[in-house]
């Protein structure tokens, strides 16, 4: 999305139909090491473009938010992975298309303050 590219192109592009790709992005279906790859060359990325923001789950129980001690990770977890959602990926394109450098970093600004409330 962050591309521009459909799924169908996509999916033309490594050999797979719309249908694989969209099994694929709903978690249907798993995909393996060499999928992966070919993906990561349809996408010019780095394999490790999509292991980017994943949070290992805490071996211990965290802490609860009333007790002040909630960090990125647990929030993270809780979640359920914000970074994968389709509203997350649209915000960044949003954020990506303002051009002017002291906007964006109100923006930035701003958005971090709404966070801390």
């Amino acid at each position: 999305m962050l591309l521009g590219m459909s799924q169908q192109k996509l999916a033309r592009t490594i050999g797979l139909s719309f249908q694989q790709v969209q099994k694929y992005e709903c978690g249907n279906n798993r995909i393996g090491a060499g999928r992966l790859y070919d993906l990561a060359r349809a996408l010019d990325v780095p394999v490790s473009f999509f292991y980017e923001g994943v949070i290992p789950v805490p071996l211990e129980p965290a802490k609860s938010a009333k007790d002040g001690a909630g960090n990125d990770a647990t929030v993270a977890a809780h979640l359920g992975a914000p970074i994968m959602n389709r509203e997350t990926l649209e915000l960044v394109r949003a954020y990506l298309r303002i051009t002017d450098p002291q906007l964006r970093r109100r923006v930035f600004e701003l958005a971090k303050a709404i966070a801390k409330l």
